[in-house]
């Protein structure tokens, strides 16, 4: 008598999961930046070069997103059953922490205009082009509104990315940073009040990263990735970073930083699957980044809450106050963000997500080294990674 079968996991990925962080602090330390905590020139000059691109945290997350989901996306899982347990990740933290924004409107009698608050609600608002709609309530959430619509696309979408013949997920992974490229001329057609919205929150506009991490993914899947190692990705990824940073024009380092984020997020997906240590899979860095996801959500609704009530909101801190308010920020808000993680998003996730019983899929042989062959009594549907390999 045999079992029901049983959907295998892909292995797990931890380096991805303390990269979040790092794409985490990224923002934050951008939005600090941006909102001039510091006001001494010298300290003020270092935060602004080190965080000068920190934008493009987003988009790291948004190649990570797109990566982490198709190489996790079981064969054969239903639709409904994937996108409930996403929205049991995303929507609880979303709920609490747009709550916790009209509080702070209210208290400081900031006008709230009501569709635009229903629109954020509901994670439409990156489809709104109208200043005061995509950035309202808890500014940051426009971009759950674009992973919502990632993942409404994903269960449709993955079934062609199993068939697709290798050469047309290398042609996505040439042809996402060329349209990155393109947004630039490409928003002169639309209207100028619109053009920061086209392609900065549209989501259509910035699922080019997400289906270039999704491409990579594949094709780690099935060993056809051609990558450099950790090491290599790494210091490609600071050279493009500091390059961009000095000398690139902006109209430029958008794709070139997607190209860079998607080199380090690959190998380092690499490394876990051979098994190899990487600095991102340590104990911290892995909680770090489970916890990122919470950061990111409160991380400007504490800093200009606290600099409003201080009195320090558009003045700046002079001295060694502004470092040390930086820093503050930054350990009130990750307090704040484990909170959210444990006692919302966890408890959450499992009492609004599918339950679900998994066998983990051994790690995928390096290519070239039979995989190894499961057991008698293993009835399940599993993941080929380095089996068979499909006609190109």
């Amino acid at each position: 008598m045999t079992s029901a079968p049983t959907t295998v996991r892909a292995p797990r990925l931890p380096s991805l999961t303390g990269l979040r962080w790092v794409a985490a602090l990224l923002v934050f330390g951008f939005h600090a930046g941006t909102m001039r905590i510091i006001a001494e020139p010298g300290w003020k000059a270092v935060m602004d070069k080190t965080f000068s691109l920190g934008l493009s945290g987003v988009e790291f997350f948004f190649i990570l997103s797109g990566f982490v989901l198709v190489w996790s996306y079981r064969d054969g899982e239903r639709g409904w059953t994937f996108l409930r347990r996403r929205f049991a990740k995303i929507y609880p933290n979303h709920v609490v922490t747009f709550l916790a924004a009209l509080a702070v409107a209210a208290w400081f009698a900031d006008p709230v205009l009501p569709w635009a608050a229903i629109g954020n609600l509901f994670l439409v608002q990156a489809w709104i082009p109208l200043n005061g709609y995509f950035y309202s309530v808890n500014n940051v959430s426009w971009s759950l509104s674009c992973e919502l619509a990632f993942y409404l696309c994903l269960p449709l979408v993955v079934p062609w990315l199993r068939r697709a013949r290798t050469g047309m997920l290398r042609a996505v992974l040439v042809a996402a940073p060329l349209l990155i490229l393109a947004l630039w001329p490409g928003q002169h057609l639309v209207p100028e009040d619109q053009r920061w919205w086209f392609t900065q929150i549209f989501p259509v506009t910035r699922s080019f990263e997400f289906w270039m991490g999704a491409a990579a993914a594949e094709l780690m899947r099935r060993h056809r990735w051609r990558g450099p190692d950790l090491t290599v990705a790494s210091l490609l990824f600071v050279a493009t970073w500091v390059v961009a940073a000095l000398w690139i024009p902006a109209e430029f380092w958008a794709a070139l930083l997607a190209v860079a984020y998607l080199l380090v997020i690959a190998a380092a997906a690499d490394a876990d699957v051979r098994g190899r240590r990487t600095p991102w899979r340590s104990r911290p860095m892995v909680w770090l980044g489970e916890v990122s996801f919470a950061f990111y959500l409160v991380h400007v609704l504490v800093m200009v809450t606290v600099l409003r009530l201080t009195g320090d909101w558009g003045t700046g801190l002079t001295g060694w106050r502004g470092p040390v308010a930086v820093l503050g920020f930054l350990l009130l808000t990750l307090a704040l963000a484990a909170a959210l993680h444990r006692w919302v998003e966890v408890p959450m996730m499992r009492r609004l997500g599918p339950s679900r019983r998994v066998r983990r899929a051994p790690a995928p042989a390096a290519p070239g080294v039979p995989a190894p062959r499961p057991a008698a009594d293993d009835a399940v549907r599993s993941i080929e990674y380095a089996g068979r390999r499909r006609p190109d």
